[in-house]
């Protein structure tokens, strides 16, 4: 059993192709889709017990610093490339999703909507850093170093020419939900994105 949100990302790849899961954590997304759909690929992480794990379910692991680019892929390399909640914790995550365009065709990126409206209202209400269930991490020993929101990653979009296939928007329990859908910026939690050139 998949957990919710790499369930949400499963159902945009397509079986049998090529797939890249950047930051891959313990492999568990890249086993169920070997497995259930018959994709080949491999698995960037940098964490060592991670690498272990990929290991141990059989999935292709390279241990790389995703911060130091893509440059050991060639261009269209891959039919989709994933990165599940690390896009916040890069240092360029603009050259990020350049690199991640480069060696794919299309990637699916997901990351948490710091204009959700819990967080604006904590930040108006005591005048600190959220800190919460989803955002457990002080300030300072956070890994997320560019938080943004949904019209942050749109406008970036555009300035690159880069088109958005698909978008969704889920709680933090990975729900879907009506005001969500009509409100992203403002009552989405997490931003699941499909896009391509």
């Amino acid at each position: 059993m998949l957990r919710p949100d790499l369930d949400l990302i499963q159902h945009w790849v397509r079986p049998n192709t090529r797939v890249l899961d950047l930051g891959c954590g313990d492999g568990q997304l890249l086993a169920w889709l070997q497995t259930h759909k018959g994709v080949r690929g491999y698995g960037l992480e940098i964490d060592a017990d991670n690498i272990r794990q990929c290991l141990e379910r059989n999935v292709c692991v390279l241990e790389q610093n995703l911060d130091k680019g893509l440059g050991n892929f060639r261009d269209q390399a891959f039919d989709t490339v994933l990165m599940s909640q690390a896009l916040q914790t890069l240092h360029r995550p603009d050259s990020a999703l350049e690199e991640m365009l480069r060696v794919g065709r299309e990637c699916i990126i997901t990351f948490p909507n710091f204009g959700h409206w819990r967080n604006r209202f904590h930040l108006a209400r005591r005048g600190r850093m959220p800190v919460s269930k989803f955002l457990p991490f002080e300030w300072y020993d956070t890994p997320n170093i560019h938080f943004c929101t949904f019209r942050d990653f749109e406008q970036l979009c555009r300035e690159r020419g880069i088109s958005i296939l698909d978008r969704t928007v889920v709680d933090s329990e990975h729900r879907d939900n009506w005001a969500a859908r009509y409100f992203p910026n403002l009552l989405g939690e997490v931003a699941i994105y499909r896009v391509t050139r």
